[in-house]
């Protein structure tokens, strides 16, 4: 069983910047891919940015690419989603997710664990 605990959302200015973290609980944390999803109010889940357990792996939604950065500390437990150059349509409530896999995914019907979610909210 893994928990995951979302932090760092936040109101940020277009252009601003953010940082989140997912700390996870349990031994096996290395052995999990990473991801973030994201949902704003009235539109479906959509993939943010995953990374496979090494941490050597990762892809982007078109949406995100160049601008946010995923990565993972596996001594620490912990994964962050760094966002830059932040826009209006980024706002959304951003969700934690792992899989029981060394691989990475975009398809959220793959990821077992989901975060209860952090709230960014970008003003322009």
């Amino acid at each position: 069983q893994v928990q995951l605990v979302e932090s760092g959302g936040g109101l940020v200015q277009a252009g601003g910047s953010l940082r989140l973290s997912c700390a996870a609980s349990g031994r096996t944390f290395s052995s999990y891919a990473m991801g973030w999803f994201r949902q704003a109010p009235g539109k479906e889940r959509e993939f943010v940015a995953t990374i496979s357990w090494s941490g050597y792996t990762t892809k982007y939604a078109d949406s995100v690419k160049g601008r946010f950065t995923i990565s993972r500390d596996n001594a620490k437990n912990t994964v962050y989603l760094q966002m830059n150059t932040l826009k209006s349509e980024d706002t959304a409530v951003y969700y934690c997710v792992a899989r029981s896999s060394a691989s990475y995914s975009t398809n959220p019907d793959e990821y077992h664990y989901w975060g209860q979610g952090t709230q960014v909210t970008v003003s322009s």
